[in-house]
C-alpha cells in the first residue's frame, strides 16, 4: 500500500464509505470485498462496522451479519411499517409446530440435510421444509459429499430479519441437555453401564447362578391360572 493511499485512509471516513457501499449493494457484501475495495485491512473494516453498529443503535437501520458478510437492513421493530409502505404481504405471524421444530433444528445445527433433520425429529419433514423455503426463511447452502450428495440447508438473511437477529450468535443458548455438542460429549464421557461391568469372577453382573431364577415365572401363579 502506497504512502498516499495510507494517508488517504487515515483522513477518510471509513464508516461513511462502508455505509454508502452497503446502501447501494443488492445483498450481503463479504468483508474481504469491502477491504479490497477500500484498500484497507479486514480488521479496519470490522472496526468501522462496530462504529456503525453503535451509531445505528438508536436509529432505524441495522447491520446484518451472516458468516463473513454484512448487509444494511432496516430495524426489525420497524418492519411492519416498512412492509406496509412497500405493499409487501406480511408473513403469517405464526408457523406450525412442525415448521418451528424444523426451523429450530436447522438454526442450531446448520448446515444440515433433510435426512438428518428427520432423524432428529423422528418423522418426515418434507412439508415443513417446503413451507420454510417458500417463505424464504431457509436456503440451500450446498451439498454433502457422500452418496446421493444430499442438499444442505441453512437459515437465510430473511430468517435473521424475521427474528430480529444481526448475528447467529444472538440465538438463545440451548439448555445443556438439548445441546447436540454437549450430548456428544456426555456420551463419550459416560462410563460403561453397570450391567456390562464384569464381577469379581469375570462374569457380567446380573448373570450369576442365582440371577436367572428371579426371571422365571412363579410356578404357583402358573398353576393357579
Amino acid at each position: 500500500m502506497s504512502d498516499s493511499t495510507t494517508t488517504q485512509n487515515q483522513t477518510t471516513d471509513v464508516p461513511g464509505l462502508i455505509e454508502s457501499i452497503l446502501f447501494v449493494a443488492s445483498g450481503p457484501v463479504p468483508i474481504t470485498r469491502l477491504a479490497r475495495t477500500l484498500s484497507i485491512t479486514a480488521s479496519v473494516v470490522r472496526k468501522a462496522l462496530k462504529t456503525l453498529d453503535e451509531a445505528y443503535a438508536e436509529r432505524g437501520l441495522r447491520l446484518l451479519r451472516i458468516d463473513n458478510t454484512v448487509q444494511l437492513t432496516t430495524a426489525p421493530e420497524n418492519s411492519e411499517m416498512v412492509e406496509t409502505f412497500l405493499g409487501i404481504e406480511v408473513l403469517p405471524s405464526r408457523l406450525s409446530q412442525a415448521a418451528l421444530e424444523v426451523l429450530s433444528i436447522i438454526a442450531y445445527m446448520q448446515p444440515i440435510t433433510r435426512p438428518q433433520i428427520d432423524e432428529v425429529r423422528g418423522v418426515n419433514s418434507d412439508g415443513a421444509l417446503r413451507t420454510l423455503l417458500s417463505r424464504g426463511l431457509l436456503e440451500e447452502v450446498g451439498r454433502l459429499e457422500g452418496p446421493g450428495r444430499p442438499i444442505l440447508y441453512g437459515t437465510s438473511p430473511e430468517f435473521m430479519q424475521y427474528f430480529g437477529l444481526s448475528d447467529l450468535s444472538e440465538l438463545p443458548a440451548l439448555p445443556e441437555n438439548l445441546d447436540p455438542e454437549a450430548e456428544k460429549q456426555d456420551e463419550s464421557d459416560k462410563p460403561e453401564s453397570e450391567s456390562e461391568a464384569p464381577d469379581v469372577n469375570g462374569e457380567p453382573e446380573g448373570e450369576s447362578e442365582n440371577s436367572d431364577t428371579t426371571d422365571e415365572p412363579n410356578e404357583m401363579e402358573t398353576k393357579a391360572d
